[in-house]
């Protein structure tokens, strides 16, 4: 057990590669983990491997849903007083357009509008710890993709690499807006690995699989040392409010993609979905 105070961290798609890697780590330097992911049989995986330890707890949950997301914010609100560190993992690639129950396009409820949930609704748990970190692993650095301000939702010109870039950048702006928040003690970390054994047999197309394990084979990061800034951030935060990473460069707070303008029109919008969901159920 290593001489440290332990930490209490929570990640988000944790029961497959990037975020169960960091898991199984964190564990192992005596941490208090909570992996949430939609898959029961997966969660019990991890957990028989981490041989039932009684600080790896599982929460399966559809996280593209805004009342499961807030149900798991609302659990962690309960039975912790303080988190020190958030990292999101949880994505998924839809190759046809998809709805979730709340009327949302599938790929924008996961990958960005359940990351956006989780980091303002835990805020209060982490502002209660020494050294608070939020790490958000997704595209930081890659200017491809943008906002479809007048389709958010890709009504009328889906694709998933279309889908997977907006949500992307709607992560880079996540960071600024979060890291703007006055007299926050959280320091916010955008981190993009770059290509990694990682997700690849989540695929849904057999013959994008074979491809991708193919190109991994020669030219993608062992899933071991895509993690390893993620579970150091943990134990040690970077200064900065915001950090901007990109396969270990740094990146200059005036790219394009982290306009400060976007982040707040893109909080807004959001904010009004949200209110729009609630009245919904009201």
């Amino acid at each position: 057990m290593p001489s440290r105070s332990p930490k209490t961290v929570l990640i988000s798609g944790g029961t497959d590669g990037m975020g169960r890697a960091t898991a199984l780590e964190r564990l192992a330097r005596g941490d208090r983990v909570t992996v949430v992911g939609s898959s029961e049989a997966k969660g019990r995986a991890l957990l028989a491997e981490a041989g039932h330890s009684e600080r790896l707890r599982f929460l399966r949950a559809d996280l593209s849903s805004v009342a499961e997301t807030e149900r798991v914010a609302a659990r962690v609100g309960e039975e912790y007083g303080s988190l020190d560190a958030l990292a999101l993992f949880a994505n998924r690639v839809h190759p046809r357009r998809r709805e979730t129950a709340d009327g949302l396009e599938a790929t924008f409820a996961l990958y960005y509008l359940s990351r956006y949930l989780l980091g303002h609704r835990l805020r209060p748990l982490l502002e209660e710890a020494p050294a608070p970190v939020i790490v958000n692993v997704a595209g930081v650095g890659n200017t491809a993709g943008r906002i479809h301000w007048d389709d958010p939702q890709l009504t009328r010109r889906y694709g998933q690499v279309r889908a997977q870039l907006q949500a992307g950048r709607a992560n880079d702006l996540l960071g600024v807006g979060f890291a703007e928040l006055t007299g926050s003690r959280v320091r916010y970390v955008l981190y993009h690995p770059g290509f990694t054994r990682s997700g690849i047999d989540g695929h849904p197309s057999p013959v994008v699989r074979g491809a991708l394990r193919v190109l991994a084979r020669f030219f993608a990061r062992p899933v071991a040392d895509a993690v390893r800034p993620v579970v150091e951030w943990i134990d040690r935060p970077p200064a900065q409010a915001l950090s901007a990473i990109d396969r270990g460069k740094r990146l200059p707070p005036s790219l394009k993609t982290l306009d400060a303008g976007a982040a707040a029109r893109l909080a807004a919008y959001t904010e009004e979905v949200l209110a729009g969901l609630a009245a919904g159920r009201g």
